[in-house]
């Protein structure tokens, strides 16, 4: 999920800059390739790049370059559409041809004895309903008899994150009835609720014999798991000393998952799910430094939680329950291992956490061996039997790194469908390599194990590494420590299903200049554009629009150390400065700012492109793109020529994709107001599509609650969805009306 750029709509934990490294910008590395200027041409929105992962099952098979749109075999035009306009309307809007339909929404019930949602504020039992701001989310084929086929396309049990909720000040105002309470301490009935609202839903849907998609109420299959939901630790931090908590004395279990935004789904058949802005949740004193050793207070710092750090909803003022009591991230105990309180509750969260949506009797896990940090979502190279399988993952804050699990065990074919699905997932995600990317201003690029041997690392001045588990735990300091590149908010990452080539959405950085202070950034070789964008009376600056990666790995694929890399898309406004700003050259059928996720279809192979902007707002709501990709290198380079203010130029190169024509890039879809357009997944035989639309309506006012005029969006009730007129976050499925795969 991206944070809008907007000072006055700012989502705490969004803005995070913590990496204080002296590491190169991935921006630096584009500026040997990239020159920028600080005035650019019209109205830019924020860049947000996201990419799904769970489509990478379907990697590289061919090296057929994808510019062709017919699909193989079929005859079959792909994005045989007219491209959807650009829209502030409060409603969906889908090209001619194609029906939206909302099929789960916040607040649904999940259980034949849950009521049914009044949506005025006063409804609770939330561990048994759907949960807020649905985001990445993957498709679990059901066949008849409850068992998990490879195609089902009339029963299926989406896994989908639900992240966070939409609050103005503390409160999660739409879902109290007078608007809850925005000052401390927090009433223990209102965190409850909240807490609740995060975490993951399993819900059954199905397809009626008239083609209409449902969810099923009464499912057994149906289940939440929210931050309070027991877990297991497992890797190579399971039962380490940066784990004890009261909770868990021996640092093997902990509760709950919590900001949850990007997905993947592995190749035997499980849901991956990612911890993203989770630091932001935790309350430390204003004297906690004192209190610790120097080790944790640079742990601490390096992911966002300095001393005095206030948390986004005042969770830990709910009472003296334990519940409530681990939100407060201080020493207070006495012991010298934290079994006694929480200050070793953060290292427990940032970790992709693994998830049998057909078996509620299996604990969920979180995979320590892929590192902690703001996870968006993980994509998985194509299993190919006897190699080894490799997870790819972005850290979605300012200046952070791109990443690469490589599995130790080697695919097996059995294990595709396994009897135990997670023990499968201790085989392939507990044991392994983790590597930072370094991107060079060639165009080439190298992966850098983050072990405790690594050299660099155990001499590393900035943090004393005590074993590989504290590589993973403060993975983050470690790839400071091998110098990998900072980049612009890696959201997710999607794998190509022809070419095998791994796509990184890198959102925006508002802290990026021409000429910067000491606390800005120069525009650099892959962050190239830094300027100003005026929405209204408000000014957004830096990369306000944002950029998506191409990476293609080395001869030995997923186990490469080395990649090449180019920017496939540039987000821009149409109009903008093509030589500094649209350096794709979109038209106004294909302009789109801050891409955030991004996913492969596995039928089509279309590339779908979701937004979540908050500059080019006054223009557009947040959209989906359709597009056919090319390759790595098959653009040009340019150099871009930025005047300074002592009238010098700095000229920087870059390397950028094919630009896109009607045929290979348009506008699918535009979502209601306030909205981001998130997490996709499809049935099998591509004829349906299902969409998030996240926090519609977040624009309100939390004083206007009372007034439902004064609403920013109605939405899905608007659209004949449900009780009330508070705005929800829903699930939609998108069908062809004649029957056809979706984006033909």
């Amino acid at each position: 999920m991206s944070k809008l750029i907007d000072n006055t709509r700012q989502l705490i934990s969004g803005d995070e800059d913590s990496n204080t490294s002296g590491n190169e910008h991935f921006q630096n590395v584009l500026q040997a390739r990239l020159s920028r200027r600080d005035v650019l041409r019209g109205s830019l929105g924020v860049g947000m790049a996201t990419m799904f992962g769970s489509f990478g099952l379907s990697a590289c098979t061919s090296d057929d370059n994808n510019d062709d749109n017919a699909a193989a075999g079929s005859g079959e035009k792909l994005l045989n559409f007219s491209a959807v306009n650009k829209s502030v309307l409060d409603q969906v809007i889908v090209p001619a041809g194609y029906t939206a339909s909302v099929i789960y929404a916040l607040g649904d019930p999940l259980s034949a004895t849950t009521s049914a949602f009044k949506n005025d504020g006063t409804d609770g039992d939330f561990e048994n309903r759907a949960g807020a701001h649905p985001d990445g989310m993957q498709y679990f084929g059901l066949s008849a008899d409850g068992k998990p086929p490879t195609t089902s396309n009339a029963r299926a049990l989406p896994g989908m994150n639900h992240e966070a909720t939409t609050d103005e000040k503390l409160t999660s105002f739409f879902q109290h009835a007078n608007g809850g309470t925005a000052s401390l301490p927090r009433p223990a009935a209102e965190v409850d609720k909240e807490v609740a609202l995060h975490g993951v839903s399993v819900v059954e849907i199905s397809k009626s014999s008239s083609g209409k998609w449902a969810y099923v109420q009464a499912s057994s299959f149906n289940k939440r798991f929210t931050p309070l939901t027991p877990m297991e630790l497992s890797g190579p931090a399971k039962g380490d000393a940066l784990m004890v908590t009261k909770y868990s004395t021996t640092g093997l279990l902990c509760r709950g998952t919590l900001n949850n935004c990007g997905t993947g789904k592995t190749p035997w058949g499980t849901l991956l799910t990612g911890e993203e802005n989770w630091a932001g949740y935790f309350f430390r004193s204003a004297t906690d430094d004192a209190a610790r050793d120097a080790k944790s207070v640079t742990a601490l710092k390096r992911y966002g939680r300095s001393q005095g750090a206030s948390s986004r909803h005042g969770w830990e003022t709910g009472g003296s329950d334990d519940k409530y009591a681990r939100w407060n991230n201080s020493k207070l105990g006495t012991s010298s291992n934290g079994a006694d309180d929480y200050r070793n509750e953060m290292n427990t969260f940032g970790y992709v956490v693994e998830i049998d949506a057909y078996d509620k009797s299996k604990t969920a896990k979180k995979r320590t061996g892929l590192g902690r940090f703001a996870h968006e979502s993980a994509a998985f190279s194509k299993p190919v039997v006897g190699q080894p399988l490799a997870v790819y993952q972005g850290d979605d804050a300012r200046n952070e790194y791109i990443y690469k699990f490589v599995s130790t065990a080697v695919w097996s074919a059995a294990d595709a469908n396994p009897t135990d699905r997670m023990a499968t997932g201790d085989k392939y995600l507990d044991s392994g390599k983790l590597y930072a990317a370094k991107l060079n201003a060639d165009g080439s690029g190298e992966w850098i194990e983050l072990n405790v041997s690594n050299a660099k690392i155990a001499a590393y001045a900035g943090y004393s590494f005590t074993n590989q588990a504290d590589v993973l735990v403060n993975a983050r300091i470690a790839a400071d420590a091998v110098g990998a590149t900072k980049m612009d908010r890696p959201e997710w990452c999607g794998v190509h299903p022809n070419t095998g080539e791994i796509y990184f959405t890198l959102t925006n950085n508002s802290n990026r200049a021409v000429e910067p202070s000491s606390s800005q950034l120069a525009p650099d070789n892959s962050n190239p554009r830094a300027y100003s964008d005026a929405k209204g009376s408000s000014t957004s600056k830096g990369n306000v629009n944002g950029h998506i990666l191409r990476v293609r790995e080395g001869s030995a694929g997923a186990t490469a150390t080395s990649f090449n890399w180019d920017v496939y898309l540039f987000g821009a406004q149409a109009d903008a400065d093509k030589g500094l700003i649209n350096l794709s050259n979109l038209t106004a059928d294909q302009d789109f700012s801050s891409p955030d996720g991004i996913a492969f279809s596995p039928s089509t192979g279309i590339c779908w492109i979701q937004t979540d902007d908050g500059a080019y707002t006054d223009v557009t709501n947040c959209m989906m793109l359709a597009a056919i990709p090319g390759k790595v290198g098959d653009g040009a380079k340019k150099t871009l020529a930025h005047k300074k203010a002592d009238g010098s130029t700095l000229n920087v190169d870059t390397y950028v994709g094919k630009e896109p024509t009607t045929d290979t890039l348009k506008r699918f879809l535009v979502g209601p107001k306030d909205c981001e357009i998130t997490g996709l997944c499809e049935s099998p035989d591509g004829k349906s599509l299902f969409i998030n639309i996240q926090h519609p309506g977040e624009g309100t006012k939390m004083a206007d609650i009372a007034d439902t005029s004064k609403y920013t969006s109605q939405w899905p009730a608007n659209a004949g969805y449900g009780a009330g007129k508070r705005p929800r976050s829903a699930t939609i499925v998108i069908t062809k009306n004649d029957g056809g795969r979706i984006g033909s």
